[in-house]
Order: structure tokens, then C-alpha cells, then sequence
């Protein structure tokens, strides 16, 4: 997977679960959700869940522009590479092929997590808020299906950490 070449396919993901059940599988899985919000509420979560999912081709994009600009790309494509590869998946927690727009939720939370991630660094990386988009996922998915991913993107970070000082442990004896 060339850098950010998974963009496009994500983008024809989106557009595939649009087509194949429009907003009726999401606003079904909301419902089921949030069984106390009325029908004006549901609406409301869908369009803002539909924005939410649709943004993350773009937070992707910027994050690994950023990364570029920065000189960062070598620990930051990584992180992103296994957020796309997740959204590239046909199965995971809940799975797009059976569940539409519904199935992106848990594929968007884990985007959202591991920039959220990096955000945690000790300079801001896109000094963006994303822990509403975050708490408002994680109550579309459940806590359960939330922690789940949560440890994957930590599994992540501990990982590109560790690639990353196994390469300055292999640069540091080269000189």
C-alpha cells in the first residue's frame, strides 16, 4: 500500500455502504443505540454520524501531510497505515458488508483514536479536538466494541515505538 494510496478505496467503501442502504441501516443501528432519542434525534445523530464518517478520508489525508511536512513520516505513516488497513477490512467488529454506514462507526473511531493518539505527544500534531467525535462514536459502538479498539491503536503506538528504537538501536551500532 503506497502512502495515502488507501484514500481512494476508503472513499469507494463510504460511497459503496451509501448505495447499497442509504442512511436506513445506520439510523436502525442508532436506534437500537439510543433507544431513549426520539425520531428528530435520530435523524440528527445520523447526519452527524454520516459527517463524522465521511471526514475521515480527509483527517488521513491531512495527517499524513502533516507527518511529510514535519519529517515525521516514519513514525506517523504506520499509525495511519493501520487505521486504513482496518477500514480496508471486509470483516471486523462490526463489519460493513452486513451492517452499511453502520459498519464504518467502529472503522471512524479507531481513525479518530489513533490521531488522538498522536495528539498526545509533547507538541500538538493537528491541534484538533477530536474527543467529541470520539465520545459521540464510542456511544454509536458501545464501550465494549470502544475498548477493543482502543487497545488496538495503543497496540499501535507500541509497536511503531518499538520499530522505531530498533532502527536507532541499528543506526546507533552502524556509526
Amino acid at each position: 500500500m503506497t502512502p495515502g494510496g488507501a484514500i481512494p478505496d476508503i472513499l469507494a467503501i463510504i460511497e459503496s455502504a451509501k448505495a447499497r442502504d442509504g442512511r436506513e441501516m445506520l439510523h436502525n443501528h442508532v436506534a437500537k443505540m439510543l433507544p431513549e432519542a426520539d425520531e428528530l434525534e435520530r435523524d440528527e445523530v445520523v447526519e452527524l454520524a454520516l459527517e463524522v464518517i465521511e471526514s475521515v478520508p480527509v483527517f488521513l489525508a491531512s495527517a499524513r501531510q502533516e507527518a511529510e511536512d514535519r519529517g515525521l513520516s516514519s513514525a506517523v505513516n504506520p499509525l495511519l497505515d493501520c487505521a486504513e488497513h482496518y477500514y480496508l477490512q471486509p470483516i471486523d467488529l462490526i463489519p460493513e458488508m452486513t451492517q452499511g454506514l453502520a459498519g464504518l462507526l467502529d472503522d471512524s473511531y479507531l481513525v479518530i483514536r489513533i490521531l488522538e493518539n498522536l495528539e498526545k505527544g509533547p507538541e500538538a500534531f493537528l491541534d484538533w479536538d477530536l474527543d467529541y467525535p470520539a465520545r459521540f462514536l464510542e456511544r454509536l459502538i458501545g464501550r465494549s466494541i470502544a475498548q477493543r479498539l482502543d487497545l488496538i491503536a495503543l497496540q499501535a503506538m507500541e509497536d511503531v515505538s518499538i520499530n522505531l528504537a530498533e532502527l536507532w538501536q541499528e543506526m546507533s551500532h552502524s556509526a
